[in-house]
């Protein structure tokens, strides 16, 4: 079964809001064996709306729709709903009494404005919303079913998964769509397609590989579709048992992990700690590192050594180092991640010196060359890498490969 996702409002389409509604409705239709055909953002006018319904209709037999059902002028989507289904708005009164209830709550007075949020199409299903004010809405038109929910992200997950995965477990006869994403490092796009070549021409057809390239990484993400979950749980685990002696080391997770999950997972498994000393990354793998809940448990701390006295004063790098080779070096990078190691008191510690642009660079060490060292207790050991032009991708590359390098000598 197919479904089509419409989000509505202008600040989408201007680049004012980014639209992650799409994302978390795609996820929980997947888990429940709805795939979706295609995702349109619209904006806020009566026509647009319409245009989107009409299209998608033709296509699908489920749409899901988010945004424009606040208590604003700028607001159509319900008018534009009603018109669609050939009906008329009309007050509700349950909708109009939670309203009430939630504003007398906060101390607000009711005005005319959130009355007409409780306005809705006269044959429609209403779906509450226990989070906020704008009410759900659930109709059919010539087999297809028509949800509409608040764009507010915390209202519309509420909703989703309290009212409307379940409503549309009772609706619908659905198959199974399971995902498993492996996390690859190290190794080139077109590389790793060489080298699994013959295990991806093997693949059945009801299975899908993707390549997810990302700063760094590659996420490989096997689709499976079918009847029976049992059945194609056992074919994906099959599959992926297959892939370790491929890769080697390159391969880093097997379930759907985030490089600082990953790490985070094995210092806590082998109960050893980490501290960072970042110069070009500005504190952003300490920042990864501590989204993670828990990291308390495994990070202690970083120095965002930017100048060349800090690094010498709290990381302990020899003056003469900066001099001979630059802030840019093997030698440097190693001397940091002793440094902070040291300082810190931790079983490892990463070190991150590089260029990251826009200016900065020179023939000998253009912009996106980047040096990361790891020390631990046994050695101390660094890498060069060359990234490219942009500054923020060199950023992210960066931090992303230092995090594969800890993990790596975690797995090792």
């Amino acid at each position: 079964m197919q479904a089509e996702i419409i989000t509505i409002g202008d600040e989408l389409l201007i680049g004012q809001v980014v639209d992650t509604n799409s994302a978390f409705i795609a996820k929980e239709l997947n888990g429940t064996g709805i795939g979706v055909h295609r995702i349109t953002s619209v904006a806020d006018t009566r026509e647009d709306i319409l245009a989107a319904l009409e299209e998608a209709s033709r296509r699908v037999a489920l749409i899901v729709i988010t945004g424009g059902l606040g208590p604003t002028r700028d607001d159509v989507t319900k008018s534009a709903l009603a018109e669609y289904a050939g009906d008329c708005l009309t007050l509700h009164e349950p909708t109009l009494r939670h309203i009430e209830a939630m504003m007398t709550a906060k101390n607000i007075a009711v005005n005319p404005l959130n009355v007409k949020q409780a306005e809705v199409p006269a044959h429609a299903e209403i779906i509450p919303n226990s989070c906020g004010t704008a009410p759900g809405i659930w109709f059919e038109k010539n087999g297809t079913v028509c949800i509409s929910m608040p764009g507010v992200p915390f209202e519309m997950k509420t909703m989703m998964r309290n009212e409307i995965i379940p409503r549309l477990g009772q609706r619908f006869t659905t198959g199974v769509i399971l995902h498993r994403t492996l996390l690859v490092a190290g190794i080139a796009e077109s590389e790793l397609a060489l080298r699994i070549e013959q295990w991806e021409n093997g693949l059945p057809s009801h299975i899908r590989l993707a390549y997810l390239p990302s700063g760094g990484m590659i996420r490989l993400r096997l689709s499976a579709s079918g009847d029976d979950r049992d059945s194609l749980l056992r074919q994906v685990e099959t599959l992926v048992g297959e892939l370790p002696p491929l890769l080697d080391r390159r391969l880093l997770s097997i379930d759907d992990e985030l490089p600082e999950e990953l790490v985070g997972k094995l210092l806590s498994g082998k109960g050893k700690t980490v501290a960072t000393a970042e110069s070009c990354t500005g504190g952003n793998i300490a920042r990864l590192l501590t989204s993670v809940a828990g990291s308390s448990a495994y990070f202690k701390g970083s120095v965002v050594a930017y100048a060349n006295e800090v690094k010498v004063h709290l990381l302990n790098v020899n003056p003469s180092d900066i001099m001979q080779y630059g802030a840019v070096s093997r030698r440097v990078a190693e001397r940091m991640a002793q440094g902070v190691r040291t300082v810190m008191g931790t079983d490892y510690g990463i070190a991150v010196s590089g260029v990251a642009g826009p200016g900065g660079g020179t023939p000998e060490k253009p912009v996106g060359t980047v040096w990361i060292a790891l020390a631990d207790e046994r050695q101390t050991t660094a890498k060069l890498f060359h990234y490219g032009e942009n500054r923020e991708n060199n950023i992210q590359r960066a931090s992303t490969s230092a995090l594969n390098m800890l993990a790596e000598e975690l797995l090792a």
